[in-house]
């Protein structure tokens, strides 16, 4: 399956009108359901700025400085990745350049890893979208609201139909949501 996991204010944003991310700081107990949720993945795609903000897990040593945070670096750091940028030439870590579309780039990784594949990045999940290859959408609501920003999709072609799957709340503040495709 194709997830697009994504941390969303209230308004719909993923990043303020500055690009920032600091509101959406995960508290312990939601870190440690994604240090469980990508454990489980068996690849990445990214977007460029997606992939340059997570890059930290990689290189930083200071991530690693606690238990939980040592934890998550190792895992993000085995995870496979492939990158789609029309700016890099070249990417660190277990990263690799996209050098095909973004269904084929998809197609291929969950193929090989026979494991659930993650997108991240408002375009390329967008593109995704687009193309009817997202199976399930899994928001995090932040209790914030922006004005304005970057949203956590941009507009697409014809309604995607979704049914509500899940629901789960973290330290009485961020909603999670999961949602799968109808296929209709």
């Amino acid at each position: 399956m194709l997830l697009y996991s994504v941390g969303v204010s209230l308004d719909g944003f993923i990043a303020d009108r500055d690009g920032g991310i600091g509101w959406s700081v995960p508290s312990e107990d939601l870190f440690r359901f994604h240090l469980e949720r990508v454990s489980e993945l068996g690849a990445v795609l990214l977007g460029r700025r997606l992939y340059e903000t997570m890059l930290v897990w990689e290189t930083d040593p200071s991530l690693r400085e606690d238990e939980l945070g040592s934890d998550f670096a190792d895992v993000w750091c085995e995870l496979p990745k492939v990158v789609f940028s029309r700016t890099l030439d070249r990417v660190e870590g277990n990263a690799r350049l996209a050098t095909t579309s973004v269904a084929d780039e998809i197609a291929a990784l969950v193929a090989a890893t026979g494991r659930d594949v993650e997108i991240g990045g408002a375009g390329l999940a967008g593109q995704a979208f687009e193309l009817g290859l997202v199976d399930e959408l899994r928001l995090f609501r932040h209790p914030v609201v922006l004005g304005g920003g970057t949203p956590a999709l941009p507009p697409v072609g014809s309604p995607v139909p979704l049914v509500l799957v899940e629901t789960r709340t973290f330290d009485g503040r961020v909603v999670h949501e999961r949602y799968r495709r109808v296929d209709t």
